[in-house]
This record gives structure tokens, sequence and C-alpha cells, in this order.
């Protein structure tokens, strides 16, 4: 299965849960998501799907990439843990592919009390099959039909949280947009790459921007009580897990140096003015220090 080595090693797991090998595409250098020429390149007979991560929220070039799938005829599984109300051309992550993929996780644009996780589909057939599998496999009570089943069912509580912050996702997810053009407009004379394509297609679940002055500009956020993070470090392959896959640099060179520049700041709804503005002071304060 193809997928990409820069989202935090999620795919993979997945990949690897189903008993199948990853293959890495690497990504494109303005969206981080899967590079549709680098897709067309790792294509071969032994591929059965291709996991498309709509990455930091931002809807990934999933017509071009679904093109190239059903071309080939390869089913296009969408992650779209970051991408809650992401859409194009009025179609909502998730309903591009075969099945979209999302996290409820408390931290995710439409986040839970708990975990929790859904799966989309537009076909008849594989939805009565996931909602075997995530039910022991039952086909009736007590009756395991289908294996590798397992007891996988959102709960009734994170199921009406859920129901009452999802009215309200589209309002936030426009916030969270705000917040970013906020930084944008601040940054742009600053030796740094921001996000890009702020709009319906882009929910904004991370505000990541990209430095050669990365760990140095964190380790000065952190002294003037910034939080900051990195989402993620370490390409999958390099993964301690993966020890002894044999990808070069050279293979994934926009993965590799993105996985050394990206850096995520602040941006979240219940963010004031002044939450921002106490963001971009003391990164405008790094870069004019040097």
């Amino acid at each position: 299965m193809i997928t990409v080595a820069n989202a935090g090693m999620y795919g993979t797991a997945a990949i690897r849960a189903a008993g199948a090998e990853p293959v890495y595409a690497d990504v494109d250098d303005g969206s981080l998501t899967m590079s549709v020429d680098s897709l067309k390149a790792k294509l071969s007979p032994a591929i059965k799907a291709i996991i498309v991560t709509h990455l930091y929220g931002r809807l990934a070039d999933i017509e071009e990439l679904l093109a190239v799938a059903s071309h080939n005829r390869i089913p296009v599984i969408e992650d779209c843990a970051q991408a809650h109300g992401a859409a194009r051309n009025g179609k909502k992550a998730g309903t591009f592919g075969k099945i979209g993929c999302y996290s409820f996780y408390p931290t995710k644009n439409l986040g839970a009390l708990g975990d929790g996780g859904a799966m989309v589909t537009g076909d008849d057939a594989i939805a009565a099959r996931l909602k075997q599998l995530r039910q022991y496999g039952w086909s009736r009570k007590y009756v395991a039909e289908v294996g590798g089943g397992r007891n996988s069912r959102l709960d009734e509580i994170q199921a009406a949280i859920l129901a009452v912050k999802l009215p309200r996702l589209d309002l936030w997810n426009e916030k969270r947009r705000a917040i970013a053009r906020r930084y944008n407009d601040a940054f742009a004379s600053l030796p740094i790459r921001t996000p890009s394509g702020i709009d319906e297609g882009n929910v904004m679940h991370l505000y990541v921007i990209r430095t050669e002055k990365r760990d140095d500009l964190q380790v000065y956020l952190k002294g003037q009580g910034i939080a900051s993070e990195v989402h993620y470090p370490l390409p999958d392959y390099r993964q301690p897990c993966e020890r002894g896959r044999l990808i070069s640099a050279s293979d994934l060179p926009v993965t590799e140096r993105a996985c050394r520049e990206i850096l995520t700041l602040p941006c979240f709804p219940e963010m004031t003015d002044q939450d921002v503005i106490s963001v971009i002071d003391p990164v405008m304060r790094f870069f004019a220090h040097g």
C-alpha cells in the first residue's frame, strides 16, 4: 500500500496492522501532502491500495491523486483525521475515495472527550463489512462470520458529545482560518514558509511553518512561554520500530527536508486577540535579532 512518511506513523501503523507492506511516496513541497508525480513513480502491480492523508487540515490534491489511482484501478482510502469539514467544490473530505477515516481524539477539529473515530463510504458492501468488523465480525448476535473483527464501537457518551459539537464545526474552522491569516500577514516579510491556500479546503487543524532555524526558534519560544510542537520529527521509515528499512534520503527529499524545518504554532478557536499577538510578537523578535 502506498502512503506518505511525514504524517506521524498513523497510516503506516494501519498498513502494518492489515498485514501489508508500506511503500512511501514523497510529498509536494508546497502542501506537504502526497505528490502526484511521486505516486505515479511508486505504482507497481503489487500495490493494492493508496492512503491519502489530508495533513494539517489541508485537502491533498485528491482529484488528481484519485485520477491516477482510478486509471490503475487502485482504491483510495482517505485519512481525514486532521481534516474535519474540509471541502472542495462542494465535496467534503472523506467522500472522494472508497473510504474516509476520521479520528475524534479530543484535540481534533471535531473531538470527543476520549478516543473515537468513524469511517464513511458510499459503497453499501463496504459499509456492511465495516459494521461487522467493528463488532466481532458478527452477521447476527453471537455469530462471527467475518474474521478479524474486534470490539471497536464508538460509545454513546462520545457520540452524544460529538452530536452537540458538530453544528459548531464550520464556525470553529473559520476561526482557525482567521487566526492563520493573521499569522500569515504578520510573518509575510520573515524568512519562513507559511501555509498557503487558506480556504474551505484547509481547516487549519495545525498551523505549520517551515524554517531552517526551527530548533532555535522553538527554544526561543519556549523561553517566552509559547508552546510549539513538531508534527512530525521522524519520517515513518526512520522510526525505531521500522529499523532496517532501506530508504535513502535522496528517495524522499521533500519529506526529509520538511521533517527538519516544520514547526507548529498555536492555532485553535478559543484563542483571543491577545493570545494571537502573544505568539506573533516573539516570532517577530526572534527573526529581528537574527
